[in-house]
């Protein structure tokens, strides 16, 4: 297939990815807008307000100067690091995390902004920088020290499941960028590390490996919500209960329209319906990587590695965590799930990787230099 073709068959999924998403999202959150708000389509109106919101940004960036796109990693990832101290400072706290900064009505959840503004950033400074990345000191180590201080502040909300895909993103990148394997694997060594660290010494994600690997032991407890999700997977079969027929979404399962709606996606369209939602997926990443093998320069090749992966990379977890292959990672559905701060930001990235290819494809730039 020919970039355009592979661009025209990119829109044509992210069109259908968004169509699932704002019947599953109505589907599974109706009555619990009736039931806290006296309306059954608040949570609708806001999601299609977030995609026009995406929309609009994503036209915006599609019109930028492709020059604009490569230095705005240097502004955006500073003001987004901004953004997280001032969520530890005065973020609204929902559930023992703070993530929100609120303006009124609205808010604005920047970790989600941080993911697309680390992936400009790192796909400037590797395409700038392609000689040095043998060079620890001098290549690897500044890349991976705004990586570390971004993760961290993120972690401080607490969201382990945004700094892990962060740093997979990341790390997916320097591999793209053929940084040198012992180097990658000290990396990868002392990431896992950490990890083990971080989930032993915090209670309630021990609490989450114990329900992943067993949650019958806490059936009203920590295994709660992954059992509530296991009916809802079984009780749709092959062919699903029929769009709004779900009974999970009953207020048995927590964040049955957020972080949990492929559950739901299973309970209404059954088998079938979720392997048109895994198959999408698929093909929407086999389409992103096969752009970015075709993409002429650094920069674009990176960009379009990064955006496509974070995307991908998030889908997987979600649906694996969903189905139980994942202990619970709080992470939405890209480009399905109801989220205003995720939605625009998938949307965005989507804008970007089109951007990308075309100026992969048409205007070579010439390979980076070492300075």
């Amino acid at each position: 297939m020919t970039t355009k073709h592979l661009r025209q068959a990119l829109l044509v999924i992210i069109m259908m990815l968004l169509g699932i998403g704002i019947v599953a999202v109505y589907s599974a959150s109706a009555l619990v807008s009736e039931a806290n708000y006296g309306g059954s389509i608040r949570f609708l109106t806001q999601h299609l307000f977030a995609i026009a919101c995406g929309l609009v940004l994503g036209s915006g960036c599609l019109m930028l100067p492709y020059d604009a796109i490569r230095r705005a990693g240097r502004w955006l990832l500073p003001l987004c690091v901004l953004l997280l101290v001032l969520v530890a400072l005065f973020g609204q706290e929902v559930g023992g995390a703070r993530r929100w900064l609120r303006f009124g009505r609205w808010g604005i959840q920047p970790s989600e902004f941080a993911q697309l503004a680390l992936v400009l950033y790192l796909a400037d400074v590797l395409a700038r920088h392609a000689g040095r990345l043998q060079d620890f000191w001098r290549g690897l180590l500044p890349p991976l020290a705004v990586t570390g201080l971004t993760s961290v502040l993120v972690l401080a909300q607490p969201d382990l499941g945004t700094t892990i895909a962060m740093g997979a993103v990341a790390l997916l990148l320097l591999v793209v960028a053929k940084a040198r394997w012992p180097h990658l694997l000290g990396i990868t060594g002392v990431s896992a590390v950490a990890l083990v660290l971080l989930i032993a010494g915090a209670e309630y994600r021990r609490r989450r490996i114990l329900a992943f690997l067993d949650p019958w032991a806490d059936p009203r407890g920590s295994g709660y919500q992954i059992l509530q999700s296991f009916f809802a997977m079984a009780s749709g079969g092959v062919s699903g209960l029929g769009v709004g027929a779900s009974l999970q979404k009953l207020f048995f399962l927590p964040s049955a329209h957020t972080d949990f709606i492929f559950a739901i996606i299973g309970e209404e369209l059954g088998l079938i319906g979720t392997t048109a939602v895994i198959a999408l997926f698929g093909l929407f990443m086999l389409c992103g990587f096969r752009l970015a093998m075709l993409a002429q320069d650094l920069l674009s090749k990176y960009l379009l590695c990064g955006l496509v992966g974070m995307i991908g990379l998030e889908a997987m977890v979600n649906m694996a965590v969903v189905v139980g292959l994942l202990p619970t990672k709080g992470l939405p559905l890209p480009l399905i799930s109801y989220g205003g701060s995720a939605m625009v930001m998938n949307l965005m990235a989507c804008a970007l990787i089109f951007h990308a290819s075309r100026h992969g494809e048409r205007f070579p730039l010439p390979r980076a230099a070492d300075h």
